[in-house]
């Protein structure tokens, strides 16, 4: 399965749970942060072929009293120290029945952090662990790369375009694209 072969790739969205960092459920303890193997080295190859990168992440914790913004956000910080930094974080504060429009699958954080970056969302691909975050991709007009992970459901790896065996194939995937749409 690959990307489609005919778009620019200009930009790279992450999710952050089991995406990026080893998924702490409603963490929100910077000192209990800790990166996917090899998840540097992903960032570090797309950002030194000139992607812009962001991340996407919901964080319900926020809506069910679990956790301040304030501490998400220094968990995000962390983030960003081991595996970063990213040009733009976008988070989604809400339970999944608040009917927002930027919990994912809903495209809102996408459209946001495309529009932060000053990137059309048909130039980004999102890489996430579920479902939820590929769907929010294509909501978006952009593409999704699926990594499952052992909480991912078959479902969700069958509906997916593109499927990676973890996050350096996912970046491999995009780097391919665009070295191929440039040349």
């Amino acid at each position: 399965m690959a990307l489609a072969p005919d778009r620019v790739i200009r930009g790279l969205l992450f999710d952050r749970d089991d995406t990026l960092v080893i998924d702490v459920p409603y963490n929100a303890d910077p000192h209990l942060v800790v990166p996917v193997p090899g998840a540097h080295r992903a960032v570090e190859r797309a950002r030194a072929a000139g992607l812009a990168l962001g991340v996407v992440t919901n964080q319900s914790a926020i809506a069910k009293g679990l956790a301040t913004r304030d501490q998400v956000d220094a968990t995000n910080a962390r983030v960003d120290e081991l595996v970063g930094p990213f040009d733009v974080w976008r988070v989604c504060p809400h339970d999944a029945d608040d009917g927002c429009r930027c919990r994912k699958p809903r495209p809102g954080m996408v459209l946001d952090a495309a529009e932060q970056l000053g990137i059309s969302p048909a130039e980004i691909v999102v890489v996430g662990d579920i479902g939820a975050d590929v769907r929010a991709a294509v909501a978006a007009g952009a593409q999704g790369v699926l990594v499952p992970t052992d909480r991912t459901r078959q479902d969700e790896v069958d509906a997916a375009t593109t499927v990676a065996a973890d996050l350096d194939e996912a970046v491999t995937l995009v780097l391919a694209r665009t070295a191929a749409v440039r040349s």
